[in-house]
C-alpha cells in the first residue's frame, strides 16, 4: 500500500458498543455512503459484509472482529467491526490494542447498558480517543437527553454534544449541527444527498442555549477561541472542530451525534466527525517500546522513514490462504518477501503477500506503510500480541493480554477416527483466541475446552463442525475454578538419583505466601551465600511455574501466589537445571499441603434490564442464587438490577428469568474477579470431581 494519502490523513478506528446497539448496521452504512459497497448489507437478513461467518449470519451477532476500509473527503478510514458480547471479549481488546480512535454507538433507547461501560474501560486503557454515535432514535422510547446523562454518570465522560436530534421517535427526520449552526434533513433514499436548511423556528431556542455551551466549554481549552468569544468575534467554524480534535486526543471531551443507522440518517455526519475529530497516527503519541540490546525503553515515531515495526494483534486460519497474521505497522514499511525480526520469540520471519482486508475478502497490495493494518501470509510462528521489527533494529512492544477462560466443559468426537482431526481443529483454535484453551486431562482421559461463557464454547463447537468436518459430543458446562493458599509455610524440595554413572542432585528450601487478589505468580530469589549457583535459579523457578498448573484440593491451576527460594544445596557434578526443575516441583507441592489451600470461583458482573413488574421475583431468585446486588435504578421504560453473582449459579438463569418477566427481560455479564468459595461449597465441589 503506497503512500497514496498522507499520514494526517489517515484515521484507525473501531467500532465498539454494547451487543445489538447496531455496530455492524452502521459499519455497513458507512462502507455504503462511502462508496466502498454498492448495496446495503443488513445484519437482520444475513446480508452484512461484516457479518461474514455462517455463524454470525444465523444468529444475527458478531462473533469475530473485521478489518476493512473506506475512503471519505479524501482520507482514508480503516475500521475494525468488534463483537459486542461479552463471551468474545477478546476480539475488542485486541482490536483496541492496535486503533487510534473509535466509534461508540449506543441505543438511544437502552441508553449506556453493560458492555457499553466494559468497552468504555478497555478504550480507557489504551487511551483511544471517542466519539459516541447515539443510535436508533427513531424507535419508540428514545430519548437523546437521557442518554447524554447516562454516558455522564455511567461512563464518567466529558461529553459534548456536536448535534442535537430534528424530531424524535417515529417523527425523527435528521440532525441540528450546532458548529455549523444548520439543519439537515434526510430523506428515505439513502442515495439522495441530505438537504441542509436553516433550522427550524421552534429549534432556536435550545440551539442557542446549546451552541453556546459547546463554544464556552471549547473556549476553556483554546485561548485564541476564548479571546474571540469574551470580544464578541465571529468563530470560525472550521477552528472549532481543529480544537475540538485536540480535546477528543487529550481525552478532554467525548463528541456526541446521534442518528438511525438502520435508516441511514445521520451516517454523512458521522463519517465527517469521524474525519474532523479522531486521531490520525501523526496525533498520537508515539509508541513505548524497549530496545532489546540497550534494554532501554524508546519511542517508536510514526514514520515511513524509521525502522520497521509492528505488532500481530490477530491470527486467523483462512481455508484457502492458510494462515493469516494482521499487523498493524507502527513505523516504517514493509514489503511483501521481506525477512523480518519477531523480537517476542526471537526467531526471524519471512513476510509472504500482504492484503488491505475487507471482512473476509482480500486485496494484494505491495507495501505497507506506516499506520496500515493489513494481512500477511507466510508468519509461520508469529502469535498474538507478537512484536515485529527490523532485524538491526530489535524492538519490543508490550504484548496484549486476554482474561482467563471461566468455563469448561468436555469434548470429544463421536466417531473415535476423528480423534486427530478434532486435535488440530482445536490447536488452530486455540492459536486464534488466547480467551480460548484445550487441556488433555490425563487423569479422566477428556479433553476439556474453556472460555469466557456459554456461547463462546458452543460457538466454537460449532466451528469443529463446520470448518473441520469433525462432530463432538460436548458435556456439561463446569466452571474453572482456581487453587490458592492462606497461610505463609517453609517447604523443602529434594531430589536425588543415583544409578552407576552421574546422578541428579537438587535441593531447594523456598518460602509460600498468600499474594494479593489477581496478582497472579511472583517469584523472588533470596540466595545470598552461594547455596545454590545463579544458573540453577531458572530452572528452580520453571519447576515451581510448572507445579502450579495443578493444584493439592481438586487440580486446578494455583494463583495469586508468592514463592521465594532462601536456601538450597548442590553437587559439583551431579547437579543440572533438571534436578532443580524437579526439585522446584517437589517442594512447591509440598508447600501447598501445608499451607490451607483454598478454592477460588469465578464471580460475575451481571445487569438484568426488566419492566418493574417482574423485580420483586428477579431479586428473589438472585438471592437465592447467591448473588449480591449492589444497585438498582428505575425509569418509565425498565428497570435495571447490577449484582455480582457466582458464575456456578448462573447456569440455567436465562431461562428461568424469561419465564419469570414474560420473556421482557435481558441479561448480559462479564467477568469480575475471583473470590473465596465457601468451605461448605468447596466440600461438594470436590465431591462432584470425586464421584465425576
Amino acid at each position: 500500500m503506497s503512500r497514496v494519502f498522507p499520514m494526517e490523513k489517515v484515521r484507525n478506528i473501531g467500532i465498539i458498543a454494547h451487543i445489538d446497539a447496531g455496530k455492524t448496521t452502521s459499519t455497513e452504512r458507512i462502507l455504503y455512503h462511502a462508496g466502498r459497497t454498492y448495496k446495503i448489507g443488513g445484519v437482520d437478513d444475513g446480508t452484512a459484509v461484516m457479518d461474514w461467518m455462517d455463524q454470525e449470519r444465523e444468529r444475527g451477532i458478531t462473533i469475530t472482529s473485521a478489518a476493512t476500509t473506506c475512503e471519505w473527503n479524501e482520507h482514508r478510514i480503516n475500521i475494525i467491526d468488534t463483537p459486542g458480547h461479552v463471551d468474545f471479549t477478546a476480539e475488542v481488546e485486541r482490536s483496541l490494542r492496535v486503533l487510534d480512535g473509535g466509534v461508540v454507538v449506543l441505543d438511544a433507547v437502552a441508553g449506556v447498558e453493560a458492555q457499553s461501560e466494559a468497552v468504555w474501560r478497555q478504550a480507557n486503557k489504551y487511551n483511544v480517543a471517542r466519539i459516541c454515535f447515539i443510535n436508533k432514535m427513531d424507535r419508540l422510547g428514545a430519548d437523546f437527553y437521557r442518554t447524554i446523562e447516562m454516558i455522564e454518570k455511567r461512563l464518567k465522560a466529558t461529553v459534548l454534544p456536536v448535534q442535537l436530534p430534528l424530531g424524535g421517535e417515529a417523527s425523527f427526520k435528521g440532525i441540528i449541527d450546532l458548529i455549523e449552526n444548520k439543519a439537515v434533513t434526510f430523506y428515505e433514499d439513502p442515495k439522495l444527498k441530505p438537504l441542509e436548511e436553516d433550522i427550524p423556528e421552534s429549534y432556536r431556542a435550545i440551539v442557542a442555549e446549546r451552541r453556546e455551551a459547546l463554544i464556552e466549554k471549547v473556549a476553556e481549552y483554546d485561548d485564541d477561541i476564548m479571546v474571540k468569544y469574551f470580544d464578541g468575534q465571529e468563530i470560525q467554524s472550521s477552528q472549532i472542530k481543529a480544537a475540538i480534535k485536540k480535546m477528543v486526543v487529550k481525552d478532554k471531551v467525548v463528541p456526541v451525534l446521534c442518528g438511525s443507522a438502520l435508516k441511514g440518517k445521520g451516517i454523512r455526519p458521522l463519517l465527517d466527525a469521524i474525519v474532523d475529530y479522531l486521531p490520525s497516527p501523526l496525533d498520537v503519541p508515539a509508541i513505548k517500546a524497549i530496545d532489546t540490546r540497550s534494554k532501554k525503553e524508546i519511542f517508536c515515531e510514526a514514520s515511513d522513514e524509521q525502522p520497521f515495526s509492528a505488532l500481530a494483534y490477530k491470527v486467523v486460519t483462512d481455508s484457502f490462504m492458510g494462515k493469516l497474521t494482521y499487523l498493524r505497522v507502527y513505523s516504517g514499511k514493509i514489503k511483501g518477501g521481506m525477512q523480518i525480526l519477531n523480537s517476542t520469540q526471537g526467531i526471524k520471519e519471512r513476510l509472504g503477500r500482504l492484503y488491505v482486508m475487507h471482512a473476509n475478502r482480500r486485496e494484494e497490495v505491495s507495501v505497507a506503510d506506516t499506520g496500515s493494518i493489513v494481512a500477511s501470509v507466510g508468519l509461520r510462528k508469529t502469535q498474538t500480541g507478537d512484536t515485529l521489527c527490523d532485524s538491526s533494529h530489535p524492538v519490543l512492544f508490550e504484548s496484549i493480554r486476554f482474561p482467563e477462560p471461566v468455563l469448561s466443559v468436555a469434548i470429544e468426537p463421536k466417531n473415535k477416527a476423528d480423534q486427530d482431526k478434532m486435535g488440530d481443529a482445536l490447536t488452530k483454535l486455540v492459536m486464534e483466541d488466547p480467551t480460548f484453551k484445550a487441556i488433555n486431562n490425563p487423569e479422566t482421559s477428556q479433553v476439556l475446552i474453556s472460555g469466557m461463557g456459554e456461547l463462546h464454547l458452543e460457538v466454537q463447537a460449532e466451528r469443529i463442525f463446520r470448518e473441520f468436518g469433525v462432530q463432538v459430543s460436548v458435556g456439561k458446562p463446569r466452571v474453572a475454578y482456581k487453587e490458592t493458599i492462606t497461610a505463609s509455610v517453609e517447604a523443602e524440595g529434594k531430589f536425588v538419583r543415583q544409578s552407576g554413572g552421574k546422578g541428579q542432585y537438587g535441593h531447594v528450601w523456598i518460602k509460600l505466601a498468600p499474594g494479593e487478589r489477581s496478582s497472579g505468580f511472583k517469584f523472588t530469589n533470596e540466595i545470598r551465600s552461594g547455596a545454590i549457583p545463579r544458573e540453577y535459579i531458572p530452572a528452580v523457578e520453571a519447576g515451581v511455574k510448572e507445579a502450579l498448573q495443578s493444584g493439592k484440593l481438586g487440580g486446578y491451576p494455583i494463583v495469586d501466589v508468592s514463592v521465594s527460594l532462601f536456601d538450597g544445596s548442590y553437587h559439583e557434578v551431579d547437579s543440572s537445571e533438571m534436578a532443580f526443575r524437579i526439585a522446584g516441583s517437589i517442594a512447591l507441592k509440598a508447600g501447598m499441603a501445608k499451607a490451607k489451600p483454598v478454592l477460588l470461583e469465578p464471580i460475575m458482573k451481571a445487569e438484568i434490564i426488566s419492566p418493574e413488574q417482574f423485580l420483586g421475583e428477579i431479586v428473589g431468585e438472585l438471592s437465592s442464587r447467591r448473588a449480591h446486588i449492589y444497585s438498582m435504578e428505575t425509569s418509565d421504560e425498565a428497570s435495571s438490577i447490577r449484582c455480582l453473582i457466582p458464575l456456578a449459579r448462573t447456569f440455567g438463569f436465562v431461562s428461568v428469568l424469561r419465564s419469570l418477566s414474560q420473556g421482557r427481560a435481558t441479561y448480559v455479564m462479564e467477568f469480575s474477579k475471583h473470590e473465596e468459595l465457601p468451605q461448605g461449597l468447596t466440600e461438594q465441589v470436590l465431591n462432584s470431581l470425586e464421584g465425576g
